[in-house]
């Protein structure tokens, strides 16, 4: 049975701080060709500007949740393990570990030799700190505190070695380590104020923090000491760039103005509109990853005595959009339509998810009947009891992308036809708390990347709630959904654990606890003197290995 409660009003406000982070979480973020950039090159340079699309509004790593965030992040943060292609976690701080049988300690044993940015070595101390960071409720993380949801406590056997209990056997331990969101900072560094945390960022990553100009740019510089790289970079030592710049232009035309004009050398989140222009450029490569993780979904609010609270009209509305027409036309092909949360190159997904809920206005309109919603207003909209099916679905303007105005105005259009309205509202950060956060809104949306499908435990376990650093907005509370996502995080062979996650994404459609809409797949536009430019498996560019060279 499906169990879903509505939040206490008095948590809204202390989500306020989160959403200015939470908002535009997921990026969502593979070329004309994937992969990464190559070719020689030639007479090298020592710097590269690269333009996100987005700023974020801190770098801490354990409090920020946003994908720019672990974009920058990776730069100036190692972490313990290397999520490496194929889904493979090999050794990087960490030289190796062993796992105890019940699955509830894991003993790192860390490389000597690795020192912080400040000066500092890495010790057992450190990730400690780190981790207790990430978990501690002053930190208010709204992410990596959720990806330590079976966190015990850390202890220091030694300088180099490091035992860490789990409540629980979390099967997706290793994963989350690998994130940047989970990358070690310096034990010293983290005694400083969560204000100096969240702006001047010491890691041991191969840049580091040099300047932050809010609402221009960032600037990295080389780690001349660096030499601890992980296993799947192409080369070893210092990063062959001297400085490393990110500005921060939100305006699609005006960042791909400035790439097309040489100001830029790379440009993130390249718009749909401009890809198949630019892959015709002779000036211009074009690099893609499709993003592991949640996509880019609508998310029902099914809490009692709400429009949404009965299955058959979350059904209605999910089966009442022409998605795959609707994402061809208005992304231009450039994104997957989707067909289940998790995305294709996530482990788990379930390819027979495919066509399983095609586009059926006369379903949905069989359905609202049944529901009670029989009679319709001058509008066109259904009506029961002399109320009108009325959902609403707030968003913040200021973090759209990947046409998600546009997808959103087609999305209102098509439910109309059946007669559901859905006020599509631009709003402030602070009605956009009350409105979702604490549970007044009837659809959020976002897409949540993650290389593993522990994400569904993240947007869907009951005890995922935002104030656990979880992503379960509305709260939902499914018996069955919450003893899949145990079995899931706790089987240690990959075919039983797949498994249970094939199920949850089926409850998830049979629920309609929400509308997948398409795979975000993240694209850079860069100079055709761009070399080694390559993804992360979650999808973020990675600069270790670039350099600059040639025509």
């Amino acid at each position: 049975m499906l169990i879903t409660t509505r939040p206490p009003a008095h948590r809204a406000p202390a989500l306020l701080a989160a959403l200015s982070l939470l908002a535009g979480v997921g990026l969502t973020a593979c070329s004309s060709s994937s992969g990464s950039a190559t070719g020689g090159a030639g007479a090298a340079s020592s710097a590269l500007t690269f333009a996100a699309d987005s700023e974020p509004a801190c770098v801490d790593p354990a409090v920020s949740p946003r994908d720019v965030t672990a974009l920058i992040d990776r730069n100036i943060f190692d972490s313990l393990v290397n999520d490496a292609p194929g889904g493979t976690i090999k050794p990087w701080l960490a030289k190796s570990w062993t796992v105890s049988g019940d699955g509830k300690t894991y003993v790192f044993h860390l490389r000597t030799g690795v020192r912080f940015h400040d000066g500092t070595a890495l010790d057992a101390t450190a990730v400690k700190a780190t981790l207790d960071h990430a978990v501690d409720p002053k930190t208010k993380s709204t992410y990596a505190a959720g990806l330590l949801s079976a966190y015990k406590s850390s202890t220091a056997v030694d300088a180099s070695t490091v035992k860490v209990s789990l409540s629980r056997p979390d099967a997706a331990l290793l994963q989350s380590l690998s994130t940047a969101f989970l990358g070690i900072q310096s034990a010293k560094a983290l005694r400083r104020s969560a204000a100096q945390l969240c702006g001047a960022p010491i890691g041991s990553g191969p840049f580091e923090f040099v300047s932050w100009t809010k609402k221009q740019s960032m600037v990295l510089k080389q780690n001349p000491a660096y030499d601890w790289g992980p296993p799947s970079a192409q080369h070893t030592g210092p990063a062959h760039l001297k400085t490393l710049t990110i500005r921060f232009i939100e305006e699609n035309t005006v960042r791909v103005g400035a790439l097309n004009s040489g100001e830029v050398d790379v440009v993130g989140g390249l718009p749909a509109p401009n890809i198949k222009s630019l892959q015709k450029s002779s000036r211009i490569q074009v690099l893609s990853a499709q993003a592991p993780g949640g996509v880019y979904s609508l998310h029902f609010n099914p809490a009692p005595g709400g429009p949404l609270a009965d299955k058959r009209v979350r059904t209605a509305l999910l089966r009442s959009v022409d998605l795959t027409q609707l994402v061809k036309s208005v992304d231009f092909g450039a994104y997957d339509r989707a067909w289940s949360e998790l995305g294709p190159r996530t482990p788990g997904y379930d390819a027979s998810m495919q066509g399983s809920w095609p586009y059926d206005p006369a379903l949905a309109g069989q359905l609202l009947d049944q529901a009670g919603w029989t009679q319709r207003d001058s509008a066109g909209y259904r009506v029961r009891n002399g109320k009108e099916l009325t959902l609403r679905w707030p968003y913040v303007a200021a973090i759209l992308r990947e046409q998600r105005d546009v997808l959103g105005q087609g999305i209102v259009a098509q439910a109309k036809k059946v007669g559901i309205r859905i006020n599509r509202v631009a709003v402030d950060v602070g009605t956009y708390s009350q409105d979702v956060f604490a549970g007044k809104a009837e659809i959020w949306d976002a897409s949540n990347v993650r290389a593993d499908p522990d994400i569904l435990r993240t947007l869907f376990a009951s005890d995922q709630t935002l104030d656990k650093g979880g992503l379960n907005v509305f709260r939902v509370k499914d018996p069955q959904i919450d003893a899949w996502l145990r079995a899931g995080a706790t089987a240690t062979d990959p075919a039983a654990r797949a498994a249970e996650y094939v199920k949850v994404q089926r409850r998830l459609r049979d629920l309609a606890l929400d509308m997948p809409v398409y795979v975000p797949t993240y694209y850079v536009g860069a100079a055709k003197k761009v070399h080694g430019l390559a993804f992360e498996a979650a999808a973020y560019p990675l600069f270790y290995d670039v350099s600059v060279g040639g025509a």
